[in-house]
């Protein structure tokens, strides 16, 4: 929750990448959960928002928000740009996003839970699915994510856990709505 009160803050990010597809298996949804993961097709740009802001209010995600509508629109109707949703008893619990529109490169751009769906073990079913299906798009040599300061404190160490390994860190000033 914010007080509406904003403050500038140093922001670290980690760009990791996975060179080999991973040796866990695919996972199975957790037991108990009434659950789906359904591919969009011509995916609305109010769609992608809507998962971009329930997933990352508290995580301070407000890039696409201010960026032309046009250069939006181009981002989710690539043909290379898949997104996914995690449907949870009838409402979305989560998404993913896998770009390949660079050669040989399939980047995790998008990951994440909304509040209401953490701490039912869907964290890490959601991404293990999202790397396995990065690395079955045709052509795929290399998958790639980053993560930041922001995120949740357990990204970088989940990302690292499940074999993605630091590439570089890069770190930048920026204006954060504060946090109670």
């Amino acid at each position: 929750m914010s007080d509406g009160a904003s403050n500038e803050v140093e922001v670290n990010i980690t760009y990791l990448a996975m060179d080999a597809r991973p040796e866990f298996d695919r996972p199975s949804m957790p037991m108990g959960q009434k659950a789906a993961l359904i591919r969009a097709e011509s995916i609305p740009p109010w769609w992608f928002l809507t998962l971009y802001r329930l997933v990352g209010a508290d995580y301070d995600w407000t890039d696409w928000l201010s960026r032309p509508e046009a250069e939006l629109e181009a981002f989710v109707s690539a043909p290379e740009v898949q997104l996914y949703t995690l449907m949870i008893d009838g409402w979305p619990g989560g998404f993913f996003m896998l770009d390949t529109r660079d050669d040989g490169l399939c980047d995790l751009a998008y990951f994440g839970l909304v509040p209401d769906a953490q701490g039912r073990g869907l964290g890490s079913y959601l991404l293990k699915t999202a790397i396995h299906m990065g690395w079955d798009i045709p052509g795929v040599a290399q998958l790639t994510v980053n993560t930041c300061t922001l995120d949740h404190p357990q990204a970088l160490g989940l990302y690292q856990k499940l074999g993605f390994v630091p590439q570089r860190r890069e770190a930048y000033m920026r204006v954060v709505e504060s946090r109670q």
